[in-house]
């Protein structure tokens, strides 16, 4: 929605033009229709609301000017809102602009006088002011991002409004401050809150009041109130979650879990004490076995009561769990050097050891004429592939590494280019977002693994192009390999084209393809738990290779595939043993340098909570 901006107006402007054109020749319909456009454009400028009264009055205040439905336009249910409250139906008028806030909540649609009139709550019944205000709630984010507060403002001063024509009304006054510390008001909703449970003590009420003082950062009394909140309705499991969650965030787990255990011996099926068990149970000890029995449960389970975010919260800015593990290594390190020197001088780098050939590639192509001297070969030799292979993606003419398969088709290279992200909310969410490339060829799909396009002109796209081009190629290769869990999938895992495959990539030439395809093949194991057994199994068998090769020599791609293995479904303890010493003695250039944190924090934006 438009956020009040001079282009706004200019184009609310413009509708009015039209209206009033209209309305000059008697066509009502079209002027309540560029009148409802301009609303939509600019819902609290002056000229809006007069030409609505023009055309209201021209009409007689016809209301089927502005029709409802089941596909209705925004503009209309505004425009009927304010039409109702001018013929002294505000109540009415208020669950329209209720409802379009909770369309776009972002819009100012209740910035109008008439909201904010004191004698407003005087024609009001309080408990239906308290219906509008939850209705409100329901419909914006806890807490509402600062930058979005002010367009529901407006509903504050009709709470305030409200409160103070019905200083004693218990579900008015919860309602009231559930919808102040929504929006930052954390002081005032405690007032509001402990006044309407001293005016009527009820469940409802401790609840308000519990979350306005765990806002206010009194844990304290927060658990007090939400304990009596339980005394009134030891039946209500949402409110044992809601204690157990205040205890986890101040570090009491064992007592958090104390009463998700409450809850589950009430009810093992519970929707929000499963997702609050299974995220302490994470939390406590970082096992991901309670992560994937959590995707398992929102599987089995896609009419819970509510929208959860536990899953997603628990694998945010974790490797393989939640993004892609950003690559190291003195190539990538001369790579960003010569993207910050801006080409500058002419670089030059010698390597003790070959890099992969994906990082090899990557880095000749985004420095032309970078000078590399690779000073020997080490054993096991990194250009061969770890078992024989019938999928060659790479031929080498010495320590150069050229692609062994042809560029993939236009449309494949697109396609991935709208896909292709470094960050997903969990593994399930990644799998079913690949399903857009369950159509592409399976040699468009290899071939996007060594000759991956280039970024999308896209803020996302440019920011790799000019600070990281490597996560991109990662990026790219990642979902050409979830892509392949999408091809055929009417045949039997075990036999499957995508089985096949997608093991010959994990056994090829040590690159980071191996790191895509483990997590393909991880990312099979948690959206079906018949090939849990068989994916650990070639997870612990590709992990125990790159142990015995690193007693060898380097291996680039070790941490990661250590974590991969920490994200496995139905892991062994042996191998979670394994890829722990593994990940506990990191070389240096695994760990992301300050700049490519920052770039990553910037990456992965979308996906942290406001």
């Amino acid at each position: 929605m438009p956020d009040g901006t001079d282009d706004s107006a200019l184009s609310a402007e413009g509708e009015l033009t039209l209206a009033r054109l209209a309305l000059g020749d008697g066509d009502l319909q079209h002027a309540a229709d560029h009148v409802a456009a301009a609303l939509v454009q600019a819902p609290t400028l002056p000229e809006v609301h007069e030409t609505l009264a023009r055309v209201a009055a021209a009409s007689g205040g016809d209301l089927d000017l502005f029709p409802l439905g089941h596909h209705a336009f925004v503009g209309a249910v505004v425009a009927r809102a304010h039409l109702l409250a001018a013929a002294g139906r505000p109540a009415e008028g208020l669950d329209l602009l209720a409802a379009a806030t909770g369309y776009a909540p972002a819009a100012n649609w209740a910035g109008v006088p008439w909201v904010t009139a004191p004698e407003l709550p005087e024609r009001l019944e309080p408990e239906r002011t308290a219906r509008i205000l939850m209705q409100i709630c329901a419909a914006v984010s806890d807490p509402v991002p600062r930058r979005h507060r002010d367009p529901l403002r407006p509903y504050l001063t009709l709470a305030r409004n409200a409160v103070t024509v019905h200083p004693g009304h218990a579900l008015l006054l919860g309602a009231a401050s559930a919808l102040a510390r929504r929006i930052g008001e954390v002081a005032l909703a405690v007032t509001w809150a402990a006044r309407g449970v001293r005016a009527e003590p009820t469940k409802l009420g401790e609840v308000w009041l519990g979350y306005a003082y765990r806002s206010a950062g009194r844990t304290r009394d927060a658990l007090a109130a939400l304990g009596r909140a339980v005394e009134h309705d030891p039946d209500d499991l949402a409110v044992y979650a809601d204690i157990a969650g205040t205890l986890a965030d101040t570090g009491r787990l064992d007592e958090a879990l104390d009463w998700i255990d409450r809850a589950l011996a009430r009810d093992p099926t519970f929707d929000c004490a499963v997702h609050t068990a299974h995220r302490l149970r994470f939390q406590r000890d970082g096992d991901v076995a309670h992560l994937v029995a959590l995707a398992d449960f929102v599987r089995d389970h896609p009419d819970d009561s509510h929208e959860h975010g536990e899953l997603a919260e628990c694998c945010r800015s974790r490797p393989w769990l939640g993004q892609v593990t950003p690559a190291g290594g003195p190539m990538l390190d001369a790579l960003r050097q010569a993207l910050a020197a801006e080409g500058a001088a002419r670089l030059a780098v010698r390597l003790d050891a070959l890099e992969p050939p994906s990082a090899m590639r990557t880095v000749a192509a985004a420095v032309p004429g970078l000078d590399v001297e690779v000073a020997e070969v080490a054993d096991p030799d990194p250009r061969e592939p770890r078992r024989a292979t019938a999928c060659q993606l790479w031929r080498y003419d010495g320590t150069t590494a050229a692609p062994a398969l042809p560029v993939p088709s236009t449309e494949a290279a697109e396609r991935v280019r709208q896909l292709a992200h470094p960050a997903w909310p969990h593994p399930p969410a990644a799998y079913d977002a690949a399903v857009g490339l369950a159509t592409l060829e399976l040699t468009d799909l290899l071939g996007l693994l060594v000759h991956p396009p280039e970024a999308p002109p896209t803020a996302l796209g440019r920011v790799l192009a000019g600070q990281d081009p490597s996560l991109w190629v990662r990026c790219v290769q990642v979902w050409a390999c979830l892509g392949l869990l999408h091809h055929r999938t009417d045949e039997p895992w075990p036999e499957s084209t995508r089985r096949r495959v997608l093991l010959e990539l994990v056994w090829g030439v040590e690159d980071w393809i191996t790191e895509a395809a483990l997590f393909a093949l991880v990312t099979a194991a948690w959206v079906d738990p018949a090939v849990r057994p068989d994916v650990a199994r070639a997870v612990a068998e590709r992990l125990a290779d790159v142990a015995t090769v690193s007693r060898e020599r380097r291996v680039p791609i070790a941490i990661s595939v250590a974590h991969l293995a920490l994200a496995t479904p139905a892991l062994d303890a042996a191998t979670a043993a394994l890829a722990r010493e593994l990940i506990s003695g990191p070389p240096a250039e695994t760990r992301r340098p300050g700049a490519l944190r920052r770039l990553w924090r910037r990456l992965t934006a979308p996906f942290r909570r406001p």
